[in-house]
């Protein structure tokens, strides 16, 4: 089920992207090789020629993308404190815009060390994983459109110590209730609908993680 927001020469373009970037990593015929990458350079003519990006970009993206094709990682870290009240971060890009805290997972790190890592590093505090609460497709959930597919990982946490510290990603930090949450969130990392199903998570501790 393709994203109804989404353009339909966009999962075009990233399915080509995929097809041509795990041929090439492993055709051993040259003649092979040659058609992966005439369908790789395809997927970035149809990018180009609906974006603002140049071709020469699109290219050297792809460029940078080697072995067989799997959906990227992000984290998110749903942290509650004891009234109840959710952590969110003001991002310093995407006009500064209100977020869990996470980002994209780094290699020799579970999801779960991942979370954890990125609270600290995003609002100075020390979290506990109490939970997977969700897996959620990028293109499934309607959030912004991206080149590349992503599969979103949402833990439930608990606040270990810490103080707030802003760093080179936030500007910001505070605790919302349910019924305080900013409306001006960063849609391409966290959805309203995602905020009020965490709460439901918190609130209903036995509930099975949520899928696409």
């Amino acid at each position: 089920m393709m994203n109804s927001k989404e353009p339909q020469w966009l999962p075009w373009a990233r399915e080509l992207q995929a097809l041509a970037q795990s041929g090439l990593t492993f055709t051993r015929d040259p003649y092979d090789r040659e058609r992966y990458q005439r369908l790789r350079a395809l997927s970035a003519e149809i990018l180009a020629t609906h974006t603002a990006a140049s071709m020469d970009f699109i290219i050297d993206l792809f460029a940078g993308e080697a072995g067989y094709a799997t959906p990227k990682v992000d984290v998110r870290a749903a942290v509650f404190d004891d009234e109840e009240r959710l952590l969110m971060v003001r991002e310093t890009v995407d006009g500064g815009r209100w977020t869990l805290p996470g980002g994209w997972a780094d290699v020799n790190l579970t999801p779960a060390e991942n979370a954890v890592k990125e609270v600290r590093e995003e609002s100075g505090y020390m979290v506990r994983i109490t939970k997977l609460a969700a897996v959620w497709d990028r293109t499934r959930q309607c959030h912004p459109s991206g080149v590349f597919s992503c599969c979103k990982l949402f833990f439930l946490c608990e606040l270990a110590g810490g103080q707030p510290l802003t760093g080179l990603e936030t500007s910001e930090i505070c605790w919302f209730a349910e019924n305080e949450v900013p409306g001006d969130l960063s849609l391409a990392r966290v959805l309203p609908g995602q905020i009020k199903r965490m709460f439901d998570h918190r609130r209903q501790p036995g509930l099975a993680a949520d899928y696409d």
